[in-house]
């Protein structure tokens, strides 16, 4: 699984604890440090989630079931960079594999109607989506979590 936006592990932590081999990424280097000494076990890289591409042993493309933007990671992004990082993302999917992206809603912001737009651009069609990461029922609010699933 691939914790996009990883910051300082909370979330990386939490799904290695629940079985899942994880590879978190994410531009700040005091975080990952932040990262690495809680959970130094997991792979941790320093990247760009526009440009960064993760590789597996044979210095392929690593491909993930799943990809997790959690924590406003998409509205905290370099503004103008949203649809080269869906493009990333979305690289780094098996076919099928799902993108959990969560994140406010306002004005200013991404605004959901072109995150999906960006997410359809590169072959992710939306699965769900919920108001809380406990899978309240989406209600037009102010905060979304989208699951879109990689055509394949």
């Amino acid at each position: 699984m691939l914790d996009a936006g990883c910051g300082t592990g909370r979330v990386a932590i939490e799904l290695a604890q629940r079985g899942h081999h994880v590879v978190g990424v994410d531009l700040d280097p005091a975080m990952l440090d932040l990262a690495r000494n809680k959970a130094p076990q997991l792979s941790w890289i320093q990247g760009d989630l526009a440009s960064t591409v993760i590789s597996g042993d044979a210095g392929e493309r690593r491909l993930f079931d799943a990809a997790v933007a959690a924590g406003n990671v998409m509205i905290f992004l370099e503004r103008g960079t949203e649809a080269a990082v869906m493009a990333n993302v979305a690289a780094h999917l098996r076919p099928g594999g799902v993108l959990v992206a969560g994140f406010q809603l306002s004005d200013g912001y991404l605004a959901l109607h072109v995150y999906d737009a960006l997410a359809e651009r590169n072959g992710l069609e939306l699965d769900a989506r919920y108001s809380t990461w406990e899978g309240a029922p989406f209600d037009g609010g102010d905060y979304a979590v989208s699951v879109h699933r990689l055509a394949g």
